[in-house]
């Protein structure tokens, strides 16, 4: 399934009508299981008056660097995505609501090292549309401060609708082969989640994927999505609780939480001032 297409349509909507930017923003906020997933692990590690200095990396609408800008009290935001229509939507409306502190970058991660080091670096849903992502980790493993945080959210081998989406050149990853490129990148593992499990799966299926589903055959249904998320959001909420509060066995995602290893003389060069 080719989900860009869809993507693009919300991405011209909230470009035009900013007014429905924040709308949109809470939208996936409620719809989306990761979205739980990978704000929980950020607040769990940096509290809210924490010096955070953040790399978005595949920005994609900004969700996250708006949320960093606005949780945070003492941030700076340098979003990167090979897509820059996106991007620089999101760059126009930081500037419009005064959002200080944001910096924007088209890049290749493969190619790109962003000058100043991050304590911080987001990963969600980019690796497995990345053919060199060995070189990616590696990219990320040279920007990243002592005791900070990668966060990667990705779609697991267990997920099987990965293999059909067309923008995917892996299906996902196994907890196998994620920790062992992060390893060998230099990285080491402080937690590994696998989300999606039986009920945040079934979550998924009720509140996003039948929508778009519908969605990418006529625009027409847009003018059912509110009956259709008054009937169905309800159940998806209770599922996407048990889910997250669950230790799943298995899921069609893995949330990973990676730090930098460093020699004592890395350490000394590579703090944040």
């Amino acid at each position: 399934m080719q989900y860009d297409k869809i993507k693009d349509k919300f991405a011209k909507l909230i470009d035009k009508f900013p007014i429905f930017r924040k709308l949109f923003y809470t939208s996936i906020d409620m719809l989306l299981l990761r979205q739980w997933y990978v704000k929980r692990e950020i607040k769990k590690y940096f509290p809210k008056d924490k010096l955070i200095r953040f790399y978005d990396a595949g920005a994609g609408f900004g969700q996250y660097s708006y949320f960093i800008l606005k949780y945070f009290k003492n941030t700076k935001v340098h979003a990167v995505d090979l897509k820059a229509d996106y991007m620089n939507s999101f760059a126009r409306y930081a500037v419009k609501h005064n959002l200080q502190d944001f910096t924007a970058q088209q890049a290749d991660l493969t190619a790109y090292v962003p000058k100043d080091k991050v304590n911080l670096i987001l990963a969600i849903d980019i690796l497995e549309h990345i053919e060199n992502d060995e070189q990616v980790l590696r990219n990320f493993r040279e920007v990243l401060t002592e005791g900070g945080k990668l966060i990667i959210s990705s779609p697991s081998t267990f997920d099987e609708s990965a293999k059909f989406t067309a923008e995917h050149v892996r299906p996902g990853y196994s907890k196998e082969e994620i920790i062992s490129k992060l390893e060998k990148a230099g990285f080491k593992i402080v937690s590994f989640k696998y989300s999606y499990g039986k009920w945040g799966h079934l979550a998924w299926l009720l509140s996003v994927k039948y929508p778009m589903s519908m969605l990418g055959i006529s625009k027409l249904f847009f003018l059912l999505m509110p009956f259709y998320y008054l009937l169905f959001y309800p159940l998806s909420v209770l599922l996407m609780l048990l889910d997250v509060n669950m230790k799943n066995k298995t899921g069609t995602g893995v949330v990973v939480v990676a730090e930098r290893k460093f020699s004592n003389s890395e350490a000394q060069d590579n703090s944040i001032n």
